[in-house]
């Protein structure tokens, strides 16, 4: 039935700061999924290949610090690089399972020069074609000292049977200027990526279900002391201030009136598997919609700029 669709939340840790590894649980999650029938997965923030916790844990305001000069190139390292194809087995096995997919990672581009790094937010859909990869538009307080702030270009959204679905990252969130773009977009089915616990899915998930009159996904990691490979570098001084527990997950599903559909799942690894429908969507528009009926496009506007950005535009002379 097009109005229902099987979505799988893939609460996982990652192998913190391996790419590799990280991509190998990535698949096993997609595979797991589509045995028990999901149509769409999705993932934490920056998962590939982890979020960038020694920040909080190294003095990672300290300038010209060789220990967060070290873990910094470890971590670009690790990133992904779209474009010399790390991500083709996720989108192989995307298309061999009519699986849609939303990955959180950290993106290093060739377009911005292959050397800053980025929390992305792919897109795959079930043909196994990448769609869109947004950028995070502003990195939260200290993750501005290894990510690079992003742009619009992946404000967009998809068809996904019956369902318009786009995403943003963690704390974008909370800016309601790219929340209403998606909205002007169709959106009614929002996927909010994060990199871990219920102190930011809890409120949130149901305050954008309810505001948009739309189901909300958030999706978090998993991290523990225990998690950190023993060949991290400069591991000691991570695990000398690091919590016992530092992302505790909090996966949650809101529906169109703002209520639970499923409440935050804390410190369990694994899928957590669900069937919406569209149809809810529709009841909850009935009495509120923010960019149809319910709006005054003659008053208040927006204007949203999906350019990718760059430093070089190249004018190439084409004569022989």
């Amino acid at each position: 039935m097009e109005n229902l669709l099987k979505v799988a939340l893939a609460q996982i840790s990652p192998v913190w700061l391996n790419k590799a590894e990280t991509l190998k649980k990535v698949e096993q999650s997609i595979v797991d999924s589509a045995k028990e029938g999901a149509e769409l997965i999705v993932f934490g923030e920056g998962l590939v290949p982890g979020y960038p916790f020694w920040l909080a844990l190294t003095g990672g305001a300290e300038w010209n610090k060789t220990v967060n000069k070290q873990l910094h190139a470890h971590y670009v390292s690790n990133a992904i690089c779209i474009e010399k194809g790390d991500l083709e087995s996720v989108c192989n096995l995307s298309k061999k399972h009519k699986i849609a997919i939303y990955l959180g990672i950290i993106e290093r581009p060739l377009d911005r020069g292959g050397h800053s790094v980025y929390a992305s937010l792919v897109y795959i859909n079930e043909k196994g074609n990448i769609q869109s990869v947004h950028r995070k538009l502003q990195p939260t307080y200290d993750e501005r000292l290894t990510w690079s702030p992003g742009d619009g270009n992946g404000l967009q959204v998809h068809p996904l049977k019956q369902f318009t679905v786009g995403g943003l990252n963690c704390w974008e969130n909370w800016m309601p200027l790219p929340r209403a773009a998606l909205y002007g977009l169709g959106e009614d089915l929002h996927i909010a990526v994060w990199p871990g616990g219920d102190h930011n899915t809890k409120d949130i998930t149901r305050f954008i279900a309810r505001e948009s009159r739309s189901f909300v996904i958030s999706v978090s990691s998993l991290m523990t002391k225990k998690d950190f490979p023993k060949d991290t570098p400069h591991l000691d001084q991570i695990l000398e201030k690091a919590p016992d527990v530092l992302a505790n997950g909090g996966s949650c599903i809101a529906g169109p009136d703002g209520e639970w559909v499923i409440e935050p799942v804390l410190d369990k690894e694994g899928l957590i598997i669900h069937t919406i429908d569209f149809n809810r969507v529709l009841e909850e528009r009935q009495n509120f919609d923010p960019v149809g009926h319910y709006s005054r496009p003659d008053v208040t506007k927006l204007t949203v700029n999906r350019e990718r950005q760059s430093t070089v535009a190249f004018k190439e002379n084409t004569k022989e």
